[in-house]
């Protein structure tokens, strides 16, 4: 079997970034992942916090390059003057450090929005907290946007990274209801507010503690993982073309048993 080499990006930011990548090493170490990552590059410096130190002890213990540039560091003023240009700027740089051409790379919690030229040089995939041609932003503002509209179901989608944020055309998604029964009473309870104050209302007296809220995020990060394994797994492979591909049936199977199948 041939393998893809990919690169992985990440901004080293807390420990789920690192139990991500664990997981996937343990899934190519178990040969359901017929992948090498080439390099490990990370937006944080090892000294920079203690994730990026312990994402630099697991590259030296599986023997995969690290790379890093301190985003922080990088060109602070003109960062603060003018972000597009420290942008194009810092990505470049990335870019001659980088040591070898790559399949694809996964951003795996790279807080970075990327350059044209980067995102041109390489084939990054991504991950978003919507349903292909679902809410943009941030997953906060995705929440938000799902409650406003009194959304019926909501997914998880990988795509491919463009220069038009979270528009890349998409590569694989899993979807799910939030109207089932689990559901429905926050919803009801959700209504309540915002049928006197509006959303702005909730947003302002309740925030991220609404029940409703916390229980859409708590139902997407949950299907994150799955979602990321079975992507990888199925560029590798190149068995599939007709993308996006509905990866739900597998997610949702992942979720009962716990297993990679």
């Amino acid at each position: 079997m041939s393998f893809k080499k990919i690169g992985w990006f990440t901004s080293a930011r807390d420990e789920a970034a690192l139990e991500l990548l664990k997981i996937v090493l343990n899934e190519i170490e178990s040969g359901f992942l017929p992948i090498k990552i080439s390099y490990i590059y990370s937006s944080r410096a090892p000294e920079e916090s203690i994730w990026a130190q312990k994402i630099k002890e697991e590259a030296e213990r599986k023997k995969i390059k690290l790379i890093y540039l301190s985003a922080r560091s990088f060109l602070p003023e003109l960062r603060k003057q003018n972000k597009e240009e420290w942008r194009i700027k810092y990505h470049r740089a990335i870019l001659e450090l980088l040591p070898e051409e790559v399949d694809f790379g996964i951003l795996a919690g790279y807080m970075w929005i990327t350059s044209t030229e980067f995102c041109n040089k390489l084939f990054l995939v991504n991950l978003h907290p919507a349903l292909p041609g679902g809410p943009k932003g941030t997953w906060q503002e995705v929440i938000w946007q799902l409650i406003s509209a009194r959304a019926c179901e909501t997914g998880v989608m990988m795509h491919k990274v463009t220069p038009a944020l979270d528009e890349g055309p998409p590569i694989s998604f899993v979807r799910f209801s939030i109207r089932t029964k689990k559901f429905i009473p926050l919803w009801e309870e959700t209504e309540k507010v915002l049928l006197k104050k509006h959303l702005s209302g909730l947003k302002k007296e309740i925030g991220e503690n609404c029940r409703l809220f916390r229980k859409i995020r708590e139902e997407g990060v949950k299907r994150e993982l799955p979602l990321i394994i079975y992507t990888i797994k199925m560029l590798a492979e190149e068995r599939e073309k007709n993308f996006p591909l509905d990866l739900t049936s597998k997610v949702e199977n992942y979720l009962k048993v716990q297993k990679f199948e």
